[in-house]
């Protein structure tokens, strides 16, 4: 059993919900967005996947690739900033899907919270939305699970976007 902490779009804050939700994680995965600071803060707090967001500089592309492929308590996950959703998929991420199956896919750049399971490639759809400042979106969200054989347990944290973050 893994518990797995999932965030997006923190564009270089970290919120402090993210201490206290994610405390009992065994690791957080970053879709992307990540911004300066925001990585080495994960990471001295567990352990973390990451991928690069279109709004991260090089020296973030050099530390973390575009496309993540892994295996995570004996499930396949794909993790990518843009990726879109069920029944629109970004053409790359499509082919990689179609080609490699994964049963977990994991993206950010919407700012929008989207949790689905999309039948048609049987695999659990997580957009974590936007934990950082930056953006549209009224509050910050997080996404908590485990993965036991299946993802479950699945919990939401929204949060106010403007609370506190360094």
């Amino acid at each position: 059993m893994v518990r797995i902490g999932v965030l997006s779009d923190t564009h270089g804050t970290v919120p402090e919900q993210v201490f206290s939700f994610f405390k009992d994680c065994d690791e957080l995965w970053h879709a992307g967005d990540i911004g300066r600071g925001v990585l080495e803060r994960l990471r001295a707090f567990k352990p973390v996947r990451a991928v690069y967001g279109n709004m991260d500089d090089y020296s973030m592309r050099y530390d973390v690739p575009e496309t993540a492929l892994f295996v995570c308590g004996g499930l396949k996950v794909l993790m990518t900033h843009i990726g879109g959703w069920p029944g629109h998929y970004q053409q790359n991420i499509l082919k990689i899907i179609e080609q490699d199956r994964p049963d977990i896919f994991v993206c950010g750049h919407s700012h929008i919270l989207k949790v689905m399971y999309d039948q048609e490639h049987r695999l659990l759809h997580i957009n974590p939305g936007a934990a950082g400042r930056q953006g549209f979106h009224k509050v910050g969200t997080l996404v908590r699970f485990t993965i036991d054989g299946v993802p479950k347990d699945l919990e939401i944290l929204d949060f106010p976007k403007f609370g506190n973050a360094k």
